[in-house]
């Protein structure tokens, strides 16, 4: 933002990227000695074992066929096979992996405006503020969130394509740009935006509009559909496999208007917490009603800054286009067509804060009409801002060392977070401290009655502590909130060997294989339970299928013993 600094061009990039790189580092380099998260965590790599089966022909078929975890987005689970190819369950490596991805997406979002503007400090505080803010700690501190770092990869290397495209359009540069846009559509679905932020960066800084309007006859927008059709269909498919895979009929379901409030607040709070990032959690669970004035404060908030944005659209058109940018790219994640389990997430703020960032580059200069002032007083405050930003980012990313460190958290910063009390009771748990994990359990319970995983969760506390009866009673409750809970069949079948009813622990290894017919384990203790009912023949044929699912230690046993031949 100042020309104090005389250095060449490509020496003032050349410092531009070094620097990033090295914040980049120095915030997020601790990771390398973090944990796994028992949250998804477990759904993305330790409790995977198609992810644990590294890169192999029946697992990228599974890649590209399942809707596990509730998305299709074969490009992440192909990067955590190929992670685990390499460094096994180290974890350190597969945060490493998140940050060389958050870096290489940094480096690019400053080529891309760099580019497309020729100012090099205005693009470089964009990058500095991508990498650094600390809601962004989330989608790189958290393996599970790879989804996150890799579509924001192919996001803006997609930009970049097209922004080189546009220079000289031709076919062999338009295919380029539709191929990496659909490598980030299958890391992540949230790019589905991708299209309308390409028609803003050709209103500004390309000016394609004005280019256009001169050499063509047609209407504008004809060329514009034209040339983004594709795209649009791209992105309309992937939102329709997206809503297929999250329709789940037994999630608690929220009415219209409660959405709609929280999606208003939410829009608000991202946006005062872009500013002033203060109580980041993990976990933001839903408030059980929102007051008249939030909602009513936030419609007004966001009315006023339209208005102002719009104002200023013609004198000042980057204020513009990231405004739109960021209510665009966040308005798929803002629930008011599904609702999860949480009221909002850092995730969701990676790709719209662009937009604030472009807002803030070139919108505060306007405010200084001398440029001499200018230089002197923006440019150290920039540095100072990101300094602030960096240390945040850097604080806040040391709550994700563990799961004990972050979801403890996370109950002193939010309240009533049954999410966070289960989490951190089944943390505690495996450090051996089963008696303060149920006090956690009963909070989350207290909190969310129909919360099947803390019934679930404690029930095997109970069982752990050969507290049989108690077991049955909280894995029962499980399964009456999830009836589909293969899970919970499984170790409720245990808990009848262990009990030894074993008619009703064949029922429920029946029902866990029907739910998982690749549920390995339950046809291995199905099997032990038919040896125990003096059933032989049923016994080999369970240990067989155990074996073909990758299970045949007990399998080898029996034939040794001359059981099964």
């Amino acid at each position: 933002m100042t020309n104090e600094i005389h250095l060449n061009p490509k020496t003032k990039i050349f410092v531009v990227y070094c620097l990033l790189a090295t914040a980049a580092i120095a915030v997020f380099g601790q990771l390398n000695h973090f944990d796994f998260i028992n949250l998804d965590d477990t759904i993305y790599v330790t409790e995977n074992s198609h992810v644990q089966s590294g890169i192999t022909g029946d697992g990228i078929r599974w890649a590209f066929s399942t809707t596990y975890a509730d998305f299709w987005h074969p490009l992440t689970w192909l990067s955590l096979m190929l992670d685990y190819q390499f460094y096994g369950l180290h974890a350190g490596r597969f945060h490493l992996t998140n940050l060389i991805l958050h870096i290489l997406s940094t480096f690019l979002l400053f080529w891309l405006f760099n580019r497309m503007t020729g100012a090099v400090w205005k693009s470089a505080f964009i990058a500095a503020l991508f990498a650094m803010h600390p809601l962004h700690v989330e989608s790189v501190a958290r393996i599970s969130q790879r989804k996150d770092v890799l579509s924001a990869f192919f996001w803006i290397l997609t930009l970049c394509l097209y922004v080189y495209y546009t220079e000289k359009p031709a076919i062999k540069r338009y295919l380029p740009v539709l191929f990496s846009f659909i490598l980030a559509l299958m890391s992540k679905p949230m790019v589905v935006t991708l299209p309308v932020i390409m028609i803003l960066l050709d209103y500004w800084p390309l000016g394609r509009y004005r280019i256009e309007s001169t050499m063509q006859t047609g209407h504008l927008m004809l060329w514009q559909l034209k040339e983004k059709l594709p795209f649009f269909i791209l992105a309309a498919s992937f939102s329709i496999i997206t809503i297929y895979a999250h329709y789940k009929p037994a999630i608690k379901d929220f009415s219209l208007l409660y959405r709609i409030a929280n999606a208003l607040i939410s829009f608000v709070t991202y946006l005062i917490k872009t500013f002033l990032p203060y109580n980041l959690a993990f976990i933001y669970p839903f408030p059980e009603h929102f007051p008249l004035w939030q909602i009513s404060g936030a419609v007004v908030l966001i009315i006023f800054i339209s208005i102002v944005v719009v104002a200023m659209a013609r004198h000042t058109p980057p204020v513009f286009i990231g405004w739109l940018w960021f209510m665009i790219t966040l308005l798929p994640v803002l629930g008011i067509i599904k609702v999860g389990t949480h009221a909002m997430a850092g995730r969701y703020h990676y790709l719209p804060s662009i937009g604030i960032a472009m807002m803030l580059a070139w919108g505060i200069p306007c405010l200084f009409n001398n440029e001499k002032r200018r230089e002197k007083i923006l440019f150290p405050a920039a540095i100072a801002y990101m300094i602030m930003m960096a240390v945040l980012t850097w604080q806040h990313c040391g709550y994700w060392k563990n799961s004990g460190t972050l979801f403890g958290h996370d109950l002193r910063v939010t309240s009533d977070n049954y999410v966070a009390h289960n989490n951190l009771a089944s943390f505690l748990v495996e450090k051996g401290d089963s008696h303060t994990a149920l006090y956690h359990y009963n909070k989350a319970i207290l909190i969310n009655p129909d919360y099947f995983n803390a019934h679930y969760n404690k029930g095997m506390v109970y069982a752990q502590r050969n507290q049989y009866q108690l077991a049955l009673e909280n894995i029962s409750e499980a399964i009456r909130l999830k009836p589909d809970y293969a899970k919970g069949y499984y170790n409720r079948g245990i808990v009848y060997t262990k009990m030894e009813q074993y008619k009703k622990a064949k029922g429920d290894f029946d029902k866990a294989i029907f739910l998982n017919p690749d549920y390995a384990d339950a046809f291995l203790y199905r099997a032990f339970v038919f040896f125990n009912m003096k059933d032989n023949a049923s016994v080999c044929n369970d240990l067989r299928k155990a074996c073909e699912l990758g299970n045949c230690g007990t399998l080898q046993i029996a034939e040794s013993k001359g059981l099964c031949r």
